[in-house]
């Protein structure tokens, strides 16, 4: 292994995989979980977006409230929180028990991502920073790939809990590699006094920074929330056709990822405008390849590589402007910020599907959100030009 991709990062890689299985397994459980505890399957949903929005409150409050803990501490009281709040799901006995431990298990999320982005850049060379944010970041791609499938199969043969309780034991296996390999002392920095860390928030760069993750990854979700009706109304696949499908999508997450680290680490803004270019391309794409079954399969592998590239980008470029003090908290405010790209793409898609123009519309839709993301990134960009960065930052060129 080489010696810039120590194995502390996959312990981090292995706590992001638990934690994207917990986020999204849901999704493959929505029938079992609406017969078994007598809700609607909308209600069900509501789990879903429960999940997103406690990410994008509770990720800056539990940092700030961490901030003298030691790193490492943090993550291994993360992954501790993540363990119980699965052992609450499988055990809850009513929906609102469900939902109210699906909040608790979200608290690990936001802040597990944002500490850990920190912890993986200080364990590699400062060129090689977005790809270990990327390297992270394959856990979720792989919870996406194997994770959300198998928790889906279980919950079909052996019931929606069996799922939660699997993802339990994931907890309990990252905890103790987690305790093991992720070094103490790289992790254990002073913190700054609260205003230090606060300051960060009176950097516009950081706002912008913040507002075209948000945007960029709503484009996504415009589409992917509605990817089974898509595929079924619009393309004319089967059901059972559709899962083969998505596996193409988590692969191209992966391939994304990893891309996205890459072209970040060789610079960084070109990567952000580029990805986010490439995103709203394939999203414009989409009325014109969705209606056969060969081109749409495509789009969907194409769009699971174009959403994922602009991951470590966007991550690394608020990291950047935050340089300093404030990194934990900008890291974490930045994870919440896909969480609300999730949330505002999903109700932005219900509401084009619900008061039109309907399902086909909305690549369109997608694509017109990410370009706001991109103009956004422009306008970061050129005032990068007129303001020197924060002090420590190496603004990609």
């Amino acid at each position: 292994m080489p010696a810039s991709l120590p194995i502390a990062l996959f312990a981090l890689t292995a706590g992001a995989f638990g934690i994207g299985t917990t986020e999204f397994v849901i999704m493959g459980l929505l029938m079992q979980v609406s017969g078994d505890l007598g809700v609607s399957i909308a209600s069900a949903g509501l789990l879903i977006s429960g999940y997103a929005l406690s990410v994008a409150v509770g990720a800056p409050l539990l940092t700030i409230a961490t901030r003298r803990v030691p790193r490492k501490t943090v993550l291994l009281a993360l992954m501790a929180i993540f363990t119980l709040g699965n052992l609450a799901c499988a055990l809850a006995p009513n929906y609102e028990m469900l939902m109210a431990a699906r909040v608790i298990t979200s608290l690990a999320h936001g802040t597990f991502f944002g500490v850990g982005s920190v912890v993986a850049t200080g364990l590699v060379p400062p060129e090689r920073r977005a790809s270990a944010i990327a390297i992270m970041f394959t856990g979720l791609t792989a919870a996406t790939m194997l994770g959300v499938p198998a928790g889906a199969w279980l919950g079909l043969h052996f019931g929606w809990r069996a799922a939660f309780w699997a993802v339990a034991l994931i907890g309990v296996i990252a905890f103790a590699v987690l305790a093991v390999f992720v070094p103490r002392g790289q992790a254990d920095a002073q913190p700054a006094p609260l205003r230090d860390e606060l300051a960060v928030l009176a950097r516009p760069q950081v706002w912008l920074g913040l507002a075209m993750t948000v945007l960029g990854f709503a484009g996504l979700f415009v589409v992917f929330t509605y990817i089974q009706p898509l595929l079924t109304q619009v393309t004319g696949l089967s059901d059972a056709a559709v899962s083969p499908v998505l596996l193409l999508f988590g692969a191209g997450l992966a391939v994304g990822n990893l891309l996205g680290g890459k072209l970040a680490d060789r610079s960084l803004m070109p990567a952000v405008l580029g990805t986010l270019l490439a995103l709203a391309a394939v999203l414009g794409a989409m009325h014109l390849v969705i209606q056969t079954p060969v081109t749409a399969v495509i789009f969907v592998a194409l769009l699971g590589v174009a959403s994922f590239a602009t991951v470590a980008p966007l991550q690394l470029r608020v990291l950047e402007q935050a340089a300093g003090a404030g990194q934990n908290l900008a890291s974490s405010l930045n994870i919440a910020a896909f969480n609300l790209g999730n949330a505002l793409g999903a109700w932005v898609g219900g509401v084009v599907i619900a008061h039109g123009p309907g399902l086909g519309a909305l690549g369109w839709v997608a694509a017109l959100l990410t370009l706001l993301g991109l103009a956004i990134a422009l306008w970061s960009r050129a005032l990068d030009t007129r303001v020197a960065p924060p002090e420590g930052a190496a603004v990609g060129a």
